[in-house]
């Protein structure tokens, strides 16, 4: 489908790079909205973000306020001025948005991963002309992001944004969502008009991370960031850690640098961060290989047996450089990998047989 994004035509916001989107995981309470809204506001900032429902992987926790919270979202527009955006997953999410005057809907990462889920709401969306943002599937699935704007863009939503929040991984990692900024970059090729921002709080998971994942967004010419902050993080009633206060956000967003970058090919930036992000999950999938060493180490002690197998290494050396001269990697280069890689699974293995 071929799609003309309009822009998203914010009034009273500045297009200038960084479009700040800020406010709280969730809305708790009227006082706790208004609080961080009026902090916000006095720094600057034109658009406050709060969730009114909140989906969660487990029932028994805070599921967000519900339609209750959005006239504290009203208040907030009529007190400070700013536009208010919050998340809609369903048909009536929207109605009770809509009806309750929200200027900015976003979609979230376990509804965009759902098609039908999509469609429903851009059902509801007919007809009417309100900006939508869609944050990437919680899946690194770039045809499934694409497809959630063309099931916006066919129901008549023009005014369409990205936000990239990262991707699940069961695995131990650094962030708590991957950024694999390969993908955002791939969108920015295939729909350059389309305003991407970064969610710094969804992949970094730390209030530490959200100031250099801020930069790295700008480094890549994103066009805004949508950042959770709380006038008491520490007391948030769901995702404490991520969040920070809008004295914090302010001092954060002092020090950006914003590269001005007109470029008609791939910056080397993008190009370098794209080289950290794969290195990134390179030393992911070595952990992971070693938890599995790991395992196997386990398995040879209760089974009394000894650590180097010979037949097995050399196959594995073999067939590995085989398939990585199949890729246009030297096969000297793959073995010597492969063979640090043996040394360190050995080590791990090691320690396991000499535990009491």
């Amino acid at each position: 489908m071929e799609m003309k994004i309009e822009p998203l035509a914010l009034p009273g916001v500045d297009t200038q790079r960084p479009i700040v989107i800020a406010g709280p995981c969730s809305a708790e309470t009227e006082e706790q909205v208004l609080e961080t809204a009026q902090g916000l506001a006095s720094r600057g900032v034109k658009i406050f973000r709060a969730g009114i429902w909140k989906p969660r992987t487990k029932p028994g926790g805070f599921e967000g306020i519900g339609a209750e919270g959005l006239a504290w979202l009203k208040k907030v527009k009529k007190e400070t001025g700013m536009l208010v955006a919050t998340e809609v997953a369903t048909k009536d999410h929207v109605f009770e948005a809509l009806k309750a005057g929200i200027d900015i809907l976003w979609i979230g990462a376990r509804t965009t991963v759902n098609p039908f889920a999509v469609q429903e709401i851009a059902d509801a969306l007919k007809g009417v002309d309100v900006p939508v943002l869609i944050k990437n599937p919680v899946n690194p699935d770039l045809e499934l992001w694409i497809g959630a704007f063309e099931r916006l863009y066919g129901a008549g939503i023009h005014r369409l944004g990205a936000i990239h929040r990262g991707f699940s991984s069961y695995d131990k990692k650094i962030y708590r969502n991957l950024p694999l900024w390969h993908i955002p970059i791939e969108l920015r090729r295939r729909m350059p008009d389309l305003p991407i921002f970064c969610d710094p709080s969804h992949i970094g998971g730390k209030r530490e991370l959200v100031a250099p994942l801020c930069q790295q967004a700008m480094d890549l010419s994103f066009d805004g960031l949508i950042v959770e902050s709380h006038c008491n993080p520490d007391c948030a009633w769901s995702d404490a850690s991520q969040q920070i206060t809008p004295d914090v956000l302010d001092y954060v967003l002092n020090l950006l640098v914003i590269r001005d970058v007109n470029q008609t090919t791939e910056n080397l930036t993008a190009l370098r961060r794209q080289i950290d992000g794969i290195d990134e999950q390179l030393l992911e999938l070595l952990a992971k290989r070693m938890r599995i060493s790991k395992e196997i180490g386990v398995y040879k002690k209760e089974h009394n047996m000894p650590i180097l197998q010979s037949p097995r290494y050399s196959e594995i050396l073999e067939k590995r450089s085989s398939m990585g001269e199949q890729m246009d990697l030297s096969p000297d280069f793959v073995k010597e990998i492969l063979k640090e890689i043996h040394e360190e699974s050995v080590r791990q293995q090691m320690i396991i047989m000499n535990e009491k």
